[in-house]
């Protein structure tokens, strides 16, 4: 499914870094290459921002209904078939599917790591050449290559850590949280991005600047998203 995905992304990549490589001479540290990945990331999450905004919303409403669902598990903790037919009650009653979260990021999955695929295998997905995509600068900044790991580990590596980190914070408010749930949060937001970290050290420096571009992209949408659903609370 994800190979599926990974052409028409190629696609995409292909017709942006066409378009970008018209602009004129092309900068030292910053290759046309590296400026088509970072466009068409951000093209690529405005395309899934629908589904994301839904997700924000669907998580939001699940904060706001923990208190309940907590005071159902206190008061039937010893009628298991009350307790589920109560929280269902209270689901209902608040129009939450708590299945919703898991459907949205099974819609995602497919997508997010086809163009994962398109840009670990370019040459397949993207310029369908190995001389063509051999002939591309590759430059970033520091980096000459983005077809090779970042040299530094406090280069890119970092950089998507802790942007993985930030991100996580902003899409875990801990509002309406029980106690076992925030801490599980809490243990993932360290592991997660010690996760990243150390996968992007071998991963291509091209997938490290994605992953980076695409958790700014996620950490402002998640920001203007607390902010809009915190007014809409208090209306």
């Amino acid at each position: 499914m994800s190979k599926f995905f990974a052409k028409p992304l190629g696609a995409l990549l292909k017709l942006v870094y066409d378009l970008v490589s018209k602009a004129g001479a092309e900068p030292k540290y910053i290759s046309f290459y590296a400026v088509a990945i970072i466009l068409t990331t951000i093209i690529f999450k405005f395309i899934l921002l629908p589904i994301g905004l839904s997700q924000t919303k669907s998580m939001k409403k699940m904060q706001d209904i923990q208190p309940k669902l907590k005071e159902m598990q206190d008061k039937y903790k010893n009628d298991p078939q009350t307790m589920q037919a109560k929280t269902m009650q209270v689901y209902k009653e608040n129009k939450v599917n708590p299945f919703s979260g898991c459907l949205i990021l099974i819609i995602q999955l497919p997508i997010i790591l086809g163009f994962f695929n398109a840009l670990r295998d370019p040459v397949t997905y993207v310029f369908k050449s190995k001389e063509v995509y051999a002939a591309l600068s590759k430059t970033f900044l520091w980096i000459t290559d983005l077809e090779q790991p970042d040299p530094y580990l406090w280069g890119l590596p970092l950089i998507a850590a802790l942007t993985t980190y930030i991100s996580s914070l902003t899409m875990n408010t801990g509002q309406n949280i029980d106690p076992q749930a925030q801490a599980t949060q809490k243990t993932m937001n360290i592991i997660l991005p010690f996760m990243i970290w150390w996968a992007a050290r071998s991963f291509p420096a091209g997938l490290a600047l994605y992953w980076v571009v695409s958790n700014i992209f996620q950490i402002v949408q998640q920001i203007i998203s607390n902010r809009s659903l915190g007014k809409i609370k208090e209306e």
